[in-house]
C-alpha cells in the first residue's frame, strides 16, 4: 500500500475544500467536475494510509448515491421522488467531509495540530480550544464503544423489546463522559503549557513536500476557478 505524508495545514485545506465544494456548494453548476473530484478525494486519502475498509465503503455509498440520482431521478416524482433526492443529495454531499474529516483526525497529533496552527500564526484563544476539540471527538467515540459493548453484554440490545433502556442505558453514561473527557482535555491543555505568553518549543517535524506541493496547486485552481465563475468570468 502506497503511504504518503501531509502537512497538517495541507490536511486542513483539503478539508475545507471538500466542506465548502462539495457539502456547501460553492461555486454552482460550474464547480461540477471539481465536485467529483473532491468526493473521491477523502477515499483516496483513507486508502494511502491503509484504512482500506472504510475508503471502500464510503466509495460505494457515494457513488450508489450517484448513480440512484443519474438514473432514476426524473423517472420518480411525488413522495418517493423527494425522499430519494433528500438521502441521495444527504450521503452524496455529506460524506466526502465526513471522511475527509476522519483522515484528518485519525492522521494528525495533537502536536502536529498545535504546531501547524503556530506557523499559521493563529492566536493561542482559538488554537487552545480547537486542539481540545480536536482530541475529544476521538476520545468519546471510544467510549461509546467502550458503553455498546459493556450493553450487548447485558443483553441491553436495539430491537430486543426494551427499546427505552437500550436508549437511556446509552445516553445518560454517554452524557456523563462527555462532560468528564471536556474537562479531562482542559486540564491536560493547561499541564502542557498551552496557555502561556511564552512560545513554546515542539519536536514534531513538520513543512511541505511533493504531496503537498501538488495539492496546493490544485486547492488553488479550485479556488481560483471558483472565483473566476463567481464573478462571471466563466459563463
Amino acid at each position: 500500500m502506497l503511504k504518503f505524508r501531509l502537512d497538517p495545514r495541507t490536511k486542513i485545506l483539503l478539508l475545507v475544500l471538500v466542506t465548502a465544494v462539495v457539502l456547501g456548494g460553492v461555486g454552482g453548476n460550474h464547480m461540477q467536475p471539481f465536485v467529483y473530484v473532491l468526493s473521491v478525494l477523502p477515499a483516496a486519502m483513507l486508502l494511502s494510509v491503509g484504512k482500506v475498509r472504510k475508503a471502500m465503503r464510503g466509495m460505494l455509498l457515494i457513488l450508489m448515491a450517484y448513480t440512484a440520482q443519474f438514473l432514476l431521478m426524473g423517472k420518480i416524482h411525488g413522495i418517493s421522488g423527494f425522499l430519494l433526492l433528500f438521502v441521495t443529495g444527504i450521503w452524496s454531499r455529506l460524506l466526502p467531509g465526513m471522511m475527509m474529516g476522519q483522515y484528518v483526525m485519525e492522521t494528525t497529533t495533537v502536536s502536529e495540530f498545535i504546531a501547524a496552527f503556530e506557523r499559521m500564526h493563529v492566536p493561542l484563544q482559538l488554537t487552545v480550544p480547537l486542539s481540545v476539540m480536536f482530541r475529544f471527538f476521538p476520545t468519546v467515540k471510544e467510549e461509546f464503544q467502550a458503553i455498546n459493548a459493556a450493553m450487548k453484554m447485558r443483553d441491553i440490545r436495539f430491537g430486543g423489546g426494551n427499546m427505552v433502556k437500550a436508549i437511556e442505558y446509552r445516553i445518560v453514561p454517554m452524557l456523563s463522559c462527555s462532560a468528564r473527557i471536556g474537562e479531562e482535555l482542559s486540564a491536560a491543555a493547561l499541564s502542557r503549557g498551552l496557555c502561556g505568553e511564552r512560545k513554546r518549543s515542539n519536536v514534531c517535524r513538520i513543512g511541505f513536500g511533493i504531496c503537498d506541493r501538488i495539492c496546493l496547486v490544485f486547492g488553488a485552481v479550485c479556488v481560483l476557478y471558483g472565483t473566476a465563475a463567481a464573478i462571471g468570468v466563466i459563463s
